[in-house]
């Protein structure tokens, strides 16, 4: 029901802070990957009914910009096409799930 599955979120929503505090203190990718990982999986978690790309990615500009004073991600704006968009940041995912996740970097930076 609601209750665990709410339960469920928040227990897999702190891992992931486990995760990317580890991955800042440590070092383990550059701030890019970091932030893209991160997102990743929140998207992954779905902590809402609808919006979690949208969600995902406000948090990836709010991570990049002020954990690590870097410049916002565009998301593909640089195509010019929404569709296309949308067509490559959906075909980055699916490689993301797979552990790839050079294209999903490129994408936020496209």
């Amino acid at each position: 029901t609601m209750g665990v599955e709410k339960s469920l979120i928040n227990k897999e929503l702190k891992q992931l802070f486990n995760n990317i505090k580890f991955w800042i203190e440590s070092e383990s990718y550059d701030p890019d990957e970091i932030t893209i990982r991160f997102i990743h999986r929140l998207m992954q978690i779905q902590c809402f009914p609808d919006g979690n790309a949208r969600h995902a990615k406000l948090m990836a500009d709010i991570v990049i910009e002020n954990v690590f004073n870097g410049d916002i991600f565009t998301w593909g704006e640089s195509l010019n096409n929404p569709k296309l968009q949308r067509e490559k940041f959906l075909d980055a995912l699916k490689k993301a799930d797979k552990g790839k996740m050079d294209d999903l970097i490129k994408i936020a930076r496209a």
